[in-house]
């Protein structure tokens, strides 16, 4: 007899940092998995200790392409999240976002399934508003050099809620603010991968602007925590995910030092372009609705982050992507 319960769940960018542990988790609840990346900045190495599981599926695919599978539900976590990489072919990313958003909206519909959009806290680009609420609209460049990003990630909502409203789709979004952990890309531009890699070869530690920016940091778990209970539940959202405790950039960069032993110094550059100078998430509807708060402190996620990073540097492998 058919376990009702369990699902075959497509987890689009599934190979990367939040996807892989998306997909983990989902095997640890029974389910099947679909995986599909194309390994734009996803990596094999992320995914590798799950291809044995015959509940595993993977599927090399560019979601600006029509997919033609048969799932249950649709979670999209498919586009480059860090300047660096999102910034290195801006028009790939703008189409991933609004493209594959596209596709996979016809797929939901055609399917009359449930589709998660993993959106981002850049939405609100730099924000006159703090914390950022979801009523909040913004303070977006639409010309400048993250504008990749930033529009894209707004106009797939915007498709998102058009489905909605037009065709009744099953949507989720969910707006993600900072998140960090094991199988973060060392090279992504983002400041707890980039301090921690520093940190641990003794290197000096680079902090754009002054240090007094300051970020929020969730921890993996946390997050793929919520993104499920958001996916289980009625909501269909934008809700923030993300934790509300706010961080300088200088205080983050001194815990690593302290917590790795490093004897790296700090410099300074020039902040980049449209860097924001606040993010933090206002989580009222995720803890009203979603019954879901952070529970994993800085020092405890960190610890682990630094642990993987660690393992890499003691095997003597390549990190992943």
């Amino acid at each position: 007899m058919k376990d009702l319960r369990k699902k075959r769940i497509l987890v689009t960018g599934g190979a990367g940092f939040l996807g892989s542990h998306l997909c983990e988790r989902l095997l640890q609840e029974g389910h099947d998995v679909l995986c599909v990346d194309n390994f734009f900045t996803g990596s094999r190495e992320n995914i590798i200790h799950l291809l044995d599981s015959n509940r595993f599926e993977f599927m090399r695919h560019d979601i600006c392409f029509p997919l033609y599978v048969e799932v249950d539900e649709i979670y999209n976590f498919a586009c480059p999240a860090s300047p660096l990489h999102y910034q290195a072919d801006p028009i790939q990313t703008i189409k991933t976002s609004v493209f594959g958003a596209m596709n996979l909206l016809g797929l939901a519909k055609r399917l009359n399934c449930k589709i998660f959009q993993a959106s981002t806290s850049e939405v609100y680009g730099d924000p006159h508003v703090h914390p950022q609420k979801e009523d909040y609209w913004g303070n977006v460049n639409p010309i400048g050099i993250r504008s990749c990003y930033d529009e894209g990630k707004r106009c797939a909502e915007t498709l998102f809620f058009d489905y909605h409203r037009k065709n009744h789709v099953q949507i989720r979004v969910a707006r993600i603010f900072n998140t960090y952990g094991p199988r973060m890309h060392p090279n992504d531009g983002r400041v707890v991968s980039n301090f921690i890699v520093q940190a641990l070869q003794n290197q000096p530690i680079t902090i754009y602007g002054d240090g007094t920016q300051t970020r929020s940091f969730c921890y993996v778990d946390d997050l793929i925590e919520v993104a499920i209970r958001l996916m289980n539940s009625q909501e269909i959202g934008p809700i923030n995910i993300g934790n509300p405790t706010e961080f300088q950039i200088i205080d983050l960069a001194e815990q690593i030092i302290q917590l790795t032993g490093s004897s790296s110094q700090i410099i300074h550059q020039p902040l980049p372009s449209d860097d924001p100078k606040q993010r933090r998430p206002d989580i009222s509807k995720a803890k009203a609705l979603l019954n879901w708060q952070p529970r994993v402190s800085l020092q405890e996620g960190l610890k682990a982050t630094i642990a993987y990073f660690e393992s890499c540097l003691k095997l003597g492998i390549s990190y992943p992507g």
